[in-house]
């Protein structure tokens, strides 16, 4: 629960912000009503930040989880991409690494070596 001093400042915070964007970016941001509507504004971003954007973070859960995880796997295929080129470049008698199944064998493949080094990080 937010305590009633950080809910003031918060409030007069955004009462600032308001002021601040009317008057030094008019061209993306004007209030008309002066003070008032600047303090009625910075009010109701203040209450919908306390009840509304909990909400929105909530609903917005999956889509924040499929782009980290769309990340995670962007990345873990280029950490496995220059371990693909580095195996190139060595004898083919020692060692030969192949990816096989197009976009969808990288992917798998991505996932699941990042799913272990995730694991293995939790583990040690």
């Amino acid at each position: 629960m937010v305590s009633p001093v950080k809910l003031v400042i918060k409030t007069a915070l955004n009462v600032l912000l308001v002021y601040a964007l009317d008057n030094y970016l008019p061209q993306y941001f004007t209030v008309f009503g002066g003070v008032r509507a600047d303090i009625v504004i910075g009010i109701l971003l203040t209450i919908l930040n306390l009840f509304v954007r909990p909400i929105l973070d909530l609903v917005s859960l999956p889509f924040k989880f499929i782009s980290m995880l769309m990340t995670d796997i962007a990345v873990n295929a280029l950490f496995l991409w220059l371990v693909y080129e580095l195996t190139l470049k060595m004898n083919p008698n020692v060692l030969v690494m192949e990816i096989t199944g197009g976009v969808t064998g990288w992917i798998v493949v991505s996932s699941v070596l990042g799913f272990f080094n995730w694991l293995v990080k939790i583990i040690l």
